[in-house]
C-alpha cells in the first residue's frame, strides 16, 4: 500500500500537500519543518497513550485499528508522531503520511488514506504573559486555518463548530461554504497541556508554553477540490486519471471517463459473535481487493422464535480499468462466501 502518493508532485495528494506546505512557509518563513517520510508502524503508546486517548475508546479496538504485533500498530493518524517530534525540539511542524483504519467499503472510505498533522508551540512572550496563553493559541489557530482554507479553496465563508478530541481542549472543527454546501475541512484545537509539558525536550526553558494542533485528510480535500468521485482513483495507475493533474495546479477539475459496468451480488447470513461490518469488509477486501466498489447492508430481520438476526449485504464489483467477466465475478463471490463462513463463523442462508 505504501506508494508514497503524497510525495509524488503531480499526484492530487502531492499537489494538496505541497500547497499546504507552501502556505505555512509563506506565513511563517523558515519556522515550520515538514516531515513526510516517518515510518507508519508505531508503538501503541504513541498512537493512543501519548495522545491521552482513553483505554475504552473505540479506536483502540482491533475492529477499527490494524495491530501489527505485540505493542505495535499501523498508525491510524499522523498525530501518532506528535509527541516524538515535540521531544525532538520541534516547535512548529507538519507531518504527512499514510494512515490505516479498518472501515466500510464505499466511494469515500479506504483502509489506507493520507493525513497531515500540524503543530505550533508558543512561549509566554508570544502572548505577553497575560493569562495562560490558551486564548492566544486558539485565536492564532483560527486565523491560520481560515487562511489555509482560503489558500486552497478561494474566498470561501468559514465557520467553526465545537468538537471533542481527547488530545485538545478546546476542540473545534472548521467548515467552509463551498459550491453551495457546508463542508467539514479539518479538526483542531489547543493541545492538552499534559501532552505539551510531558514532551518538552531536556533543557527546555522554564517559560510557560501553549500549542495548537490540527489534523486533516488529504483525500477528503482533494476529492472536494478536484471533484474526484471515488477514493479508489487515487490508487489508480490509469493515465486517464493521472495525466489530468499537474504539480502546482489547484484548479484542475476531474473529467470523468467511461466507467466499466458494475455487478451486484447479494449474500444473506445469520450473524455470529465474531461478525462486525468492519470484519466483513476486511474479508471481502482480502478476496476482491479494489475490484469491490461497495459493501452495503440492504436488509435485516430478527426471528423472535429462533432469537437470531439475519443480514443481507450487497457486494458491488466494478473494476476501474476493465470489464469484469461473469466467470471471475462468480468465482470472487464464491470465495467471499467461503471466507465469510470460515473467518466470521456466520451461517449462510
Amino acid at each position: 500500500m505504501n506508494r508514497n502518493l503524497h510525495r509524488t508532485e503531480s499526484h492530487p495528494l502531492g499537489i494538496i500537500k505541497a500547497a499546504i506546505q507552501e502556505y505555512f512557509e509563506g506565513r511563517h518563513p523558515g519556522e515550520f519543518r515538514f516531515f513526510d517520510d516517518l515510518r507508519p508502524i508505531v508503538k501503541t503508546e504513541a498512537n493512543f497513550d501519548e495522545l491521552l486517548i482513553p483505554e475504552d475508546h473505540v479506536s483502540r479496538s482491533p475492529n477499527d485499528t490494524y495491530y501489527v504485533g505485540d505493542g505495535t500498530v499501523l498508525r491510524c493518524h499522523t498525530s501518532a508522531h506528535q509527541a516524538e517530534l515535540l521531544r525532538g525540539g520541534h516547535a512548529a511542524f507538519t507531518c504527512t503520511g499514510d494512515v490505516y483504519r479498518r472501515d466500510t467499503i464505499d466511494a469515500t472510505h479506504y483502509p489506507v488514506f493520507h493525513q497531515m498533522e500540524g503543530v505550533r508551540v508558543f512561549e509566554e512572550d508570544d502572548w505577553g504573559g497575560e493569562g495562560d496563553g490558551t486564548a492566544h493559541a486558539e485565536a492564532e489557530l483560527r486565523s491560520t486555518l481560515e487562511g489555509l482554507a482560503k489558500h486552497l479553496f478561494g474566498d470561501v465563508e468559514c465557520r467553526w463548530v465545537d468538537a471533542y478530541f481527547p488530545f485538545t481542549e478546546p476542540s473545534i472543527e472548521l467548515e467552509i461554504f463551498y459550491r453551495g454546501e457546508w463542508l467539514e475541512v479539518l479538526g483542531c484545537g489547543v493541545m492538552r497541556q499534559e501532552i505539551l509539558e510531558g514532551n518538552l525536550p531536556a533543557g527546555a526553558s522554564g517559560k510557560r508554553r501553549r500549542a495548537w494542533a490540527f489534523g486533516l485528510g488529504l483525500e477528503r480535500l482533494a476529492m472536494v477540490l478536484f471533484g474526484i468521485p471515488d477514493i479508489r482513483l487515487f490508487w489508480s495507475g490509469d493515465e486517464r486519471f493521472l495525466s489530468q493533474f499537474k504539480a502546482g495546479d489547484l484548479t484542475t477539475q476531474f473529467q470523468p471517463y467511461s466507467k466499466y459496468p458494475p455487478c451486484n451480488k447479494d449474500m444473506a447470513f445469520w450473524l455470529s459473535d465474531a461478525f462486525t461490518e468492519n470484519n466483513l469488509c476486511e474479508v471481502v477486501r482480502g478476496v476482491a481487493g479494489d475490484l469491490c466498489e461497495e459493501v452495503k447492508l440492504i436488509d435485516e430481520f430478527t426471528n423472535p422464535k429462533l432469537g437470531r438476526t439475519s443480514h443481507c449485504y450487497r457486494v458491488v464489483y466494478r473494476s476501474m480499468d476493465r470489464s469484469l467477466t461473469n466467470e471471475e465475478i462468480d468465482a470472487l463471490q464464491e470465495r467471499v462466501r467461503e471466507e465469510v463462513v470460515g473467518q466470521l463463523g456466520v451461517e449462510l442462508r
